[in-house]
């Protein structure tokens, strides 16, 4: 837990609400990453991130600080994103049991820490949005905002054998992506 985070919950719970406007500043960015990844929609993702503060806002003496803050905060920016597209469609999610026992743990994707410089941010931003929206969440979450399987086992609600699958999944869809949008540039390397 961020020490200094917990300095600004107590003040807000101790009376000082505008002691919450720090973490607002200090999360919003994410929150809204999260939304928009799910929801795919600009207004859609502004409206739920304002709504997962509001919510923390309210909730917030039960945070009991068994994980991070911006876990928890995460995890109801998830969940009101799926209310969300909920309501616009069904989503349904299979696991092939295969690849579970034949998985490899290895994290290690070194396309990603190549473009994450420079103008190629631009090709890996467009990539993730090509992927599905759980796809592009757990990519940015593991990969960008560097939360670990059980960081985000606490925000989605997905088991860790199910995250590992998916992101190994995603992963691969990533790179097909980013063949297709770097195909030229890929071919003056090679």
């Amino acid at each position: 837990m961020d020490t200094t985070d917990q300095i600004y919950i107590d003040k807000v719970l101790q009376g000082d609400t505008n002691a919450f406007t720090y973490l607002i500043d200090k999360y919003k960015n994410m929150a809204y990453t999260i939304a928009i990844k799910i929801v795919k929609n600009t207004e859609d993702a502004e409206e739920v991130a304002q709504d997962s503060f509001l919510k923390a806002f309210q909730k917030l003496e039960s945070f009991k600080g068994e994980s991070k803050f911006s876990t928890w905060l995460y995890t109801i920016v998830y969940r009101n994103a799926i209310s969300k597209i909920r309501k616009k469609k069904i989503i349904t999610t299979d696991i092939d049991s295969f690849v579970i026992e034949n998985y490899t743990t290895d994290f290690d994707f070194p396309q990603i820490e190549a473009i994450k410089n420079g103008e190629q941010k631009i090709y890996i931003a467009k990539a993730i949005n090509n992927l599905s929206e759980m796809d592009a969440l757990l990519i940015t979450l593991f990969y960008l905002n560097e939360s670990s399987v059980e960081e985000i086992e606490k925000i989605t609600g997905l088991t860790k054998n199910n995250i590992k699958v998916k992101i190994f999944r995603a992963r691969k869809k990533l790179f097909t992506e980013l063949s297709l949008l770097l195909k030229d540039e890929l071919k003056a390397i090679i």
